[in-house]
């Protein structure tokens, strides 16, 4: 696939995830929904491995990737399911653009990587961003303020899961990372099911089935492998535009295919976000482009 593909590709995949959340829940309750999700995922991921030829590796570092990964992912996904019982689609990936802020604030601290002054203004304005969309949340119904911060926490879990696995340095395949991490959670969701729920669904809506095979082949795997070939192909601040187009898609997705409001501090709290990213991503460069322009 070429890169313009693949980059339009995740972009569509990511806005779309978030709406096929809510629509894979309908009618079966989130804890099932996640789970039906990540074994599809599960098995679509262990076929592709096995056709590929692809390496699956089975030491230590390898196996402490799929544990961090796996646990993140299970802490993450869950909280974000059960959140998007209160909350719209288009929040969902709205609160998910924080997530290279707190990485790179995870970083600083676990990493020790430097923390430039433009950086931590982008971080404050993507945290000013949080606090207006938490604002926009209490007015959207009961619950709402719940699940915005529940979807906080998730978004938290996966950043600092990624910087884990940044200091772990595993150079497996991604496909294989992925496989692992799949193989780690997906008892902690038959877990959460069992407790949540534990009956299966008296019937499955249609719309419901098609989400979950949709998140199950494109959110959990494709996403992820055509993620990882950008990455080792393109440059990150390509990539970076990936999170400022996403979640006004997601939100625009959701207001005109599921009818969810969307208040004016949300559009604010989006833009704040937005603005904090590009701060933190090409601030500096900006900076050193006034200073030349100025002698």
């Amino acid at each position: 696939m070429s890169l313009p593909a693949a980059f339009v590709s995740v972009i569509l995949i990511w806005s779309t995830t978030p709406l096929a959340i809510k629509w894979s829940a309908l009618g079966v309750g989130f804890s099932f929904a996640v789970l039906s999700r990540m074994a599809v995922g599960t098995v679509v991921c262990a076929v592709l491995l096995a056709l590929l030829g692809a390496e699956f590796p089975l030491h230590r570092r390898a196996w402490q990737a799929y544990l961090v990964s796996g646990l993140s992912m299970f802490g993450a996904m869950a909280l974000t399911y059960w959140s998007s019982q209160f909350v719209s689609s288009g929040m969902i990936s709205v609160l998910f653009g924080l997530s290279p802020l707190l990485t790179s604030l995870g970083a600083a601290m676990w990493l020790k990587e430097e923390v430039t002054a433009s950086k931590l203004t982008g971080m404050l304005l993507g945290l000013f961003g949080l606090f207006l969309v938490f604002r926009g949340g209490l007015g959207l119904g009961a619950g709402a303020g719940s699940g915005v911060a529940a979807l906080f926490v998730a978004v938290l879990l996966q950043s600092l899961g990624l910087v884990w696995l940044k200091r772990i340095g595993d150079d497996s395949p991604p496909l294989a990372t992925t496989l692992g991490s799949l193989i780690v959670a997906l008892p902690l969701f038959f877990a959460a099911w069992w407790l949540a729920d534990g009956h299966l669904p008296a019937a499955l809506p249609q719309r419901a089935v098609a989400a979950t095979m949709y998140l199950g082949v494109f959110g959990s795997v494709l996403g992820f492998a055509l993620y990882y070939y950008m990455i080792k192909h393109m440059e990150a601040g390509h990539i970076a535009l990936i999170t400022l187009i996403t979640p006004v898609l997601a939100l625009l997705l959701g207001h005109g295919l599921n009818n969810e409001a969307v208040l004016p501090q949300v559009w604010l709290g989006t833009a704040s976000i937005l603005s904090g990213l590009c701060l933190h991503r090409w601030g500096a460069q900006w900076l050193a482009y006034v200073r030349v322009r100025g002698r």
